[in-house]
């Protein structure tokens, strides 16, 4: 008892330590202006989300949290800035996967590195990937997809937003455990190969969620499969690949935010609950299930163990293909 007694007062002399430290970290940020910076074009996923947090901390802080939209360099300028800010938790970078875990294998000469000058501070949503064709293309399977490109070698080419996308590397993948006989064409973004797929000018897309299942439901392209490990809600009636008969591409888009390297613990913990209570605000998460997305929080080291692993997996796909950045 007497032990229990110790241990409980010693709980309670640390509490106004703990509560103090608490309130300095929310009136430190709460100093000054935030920087969010979507290191691609306004209207895609990341800038959605980016807006969604500027519009959270503006809220929780009173301070103006400015989304900077600094694009180039497939992401790269943007990403840069962000290294090389003052790391006080004051500026955020918004970013997809593909930059986090692809990059560092595909475009090894960058000036900055993922592990060493970034600090991971929680994934924000995720999305289904969709392997979709143009309604002229005859085939309404996978496995009908498959029988094509090998009956009509080089008839079947997929549309990406660029080399060494996640989504071109899941084209990549699913090349690799198909078998298809299918072609790469890689486009400067999404919505130029979105078009030319709508068009007829390619047969194939393998896009996010957000960017197709406008066309999908409109009949304007024909769903096959998703390259997630379950059906996507927004498309309940397509099977995963794995359903149609290709195992092992089991993936998804997915998006986070990181911080410089040097952000004080105390700040990150923070920043990751005022993340939270914006995203799971029944507004956003109804306006990112419009979007085809879905809230998606992974924090901290559990963050920074998820992009290690996805950068063991696409780092022998970038090997094998000899995928090299253009």
């Amino acid at each position: 008892m007497r032990r229990t007694l110790l241990c409980t007062l010693l709980a309670l002399a640390a509490l106004p330590h703990a509560l103090a430290q608490g309130g300095d970290t929310e009136k430190a940020l709460a100093s000054a202006p935030f920087t969010i910076v979507a290191p691609f074009p306004p209207g895609g996923p990341v800038d959605t989300l980016a807006r969604m947090l500027s519009a959270g901390l503006t809220e929780r802080y009173k301070q103006p949290a400015v989304v900077e939209n600094r694009t180039g360099a497939d992401g790269n300028i943007g990403i840069q800035k962000v290294r090389d800010a003052k790391p006080d938790g004051h500026t955020l970078l918004v970013v997809p996967q593909g930059n986090l875990t692809i990059n560092p294998t595909l475009k090894p000469g960058f000036s900055f590195n993922v592990d060493r000058d970034y600090v991971p501070v929680a994934s924000l949503a995720r999305t289904a990937n969709v392997i979709a064709v143009n309604p002229a293309v005859p085939a309404r399977t996978i496995a009908e997809l498959v029988a094509l490109s090998k009956a009509r070698p080089d008839s079947i080419s997929y549309a990406s937003p660029g080399v060494g996308s996640s989504l071109h590397l899941a084209g990549e993948l699913f090349r690799q455990q198909s078998g298809a006989d299918i072609l790469h064409v890689a486009y400067k973004g999404t919505a130029p190969g979105l078009n030319d797929v709508l068009g007829g000018q390619v047969p194939m897309i393998i896009g996010n969620m957000p960017s197709v299942l406008p066309h999908i439901q409109a009949g304007k392209l024909r769903a096959l499969a998703v390259t997630d490990a379950q059906r996507a809600p927004e498309l309940p009636e397509v099977p995963t690949l794995a359903e149609a008969g290709v195992p092992g591409v089991a993936l998804s888009s997915w998006y986070g935010v990181v911080a410089p390297r040097g952000t004080p613990e105390p700040v990150l913990a923070q920043l990751r609950q005022d993340i939270a209570q914006t995203l799971n605000t029944a507004a956003n998460k109804a306006q990112l299930h419009k979007q085809g997305m879905a809230v998606w929080t992974v924090e901290g080291a559990a963050f920074g163990g998820l992009i290690q692993k996805e950068t063991a997996v696409w780092a022998p796909v970038i090997k094998s293909r000899k995928i090299e950045a253009q």
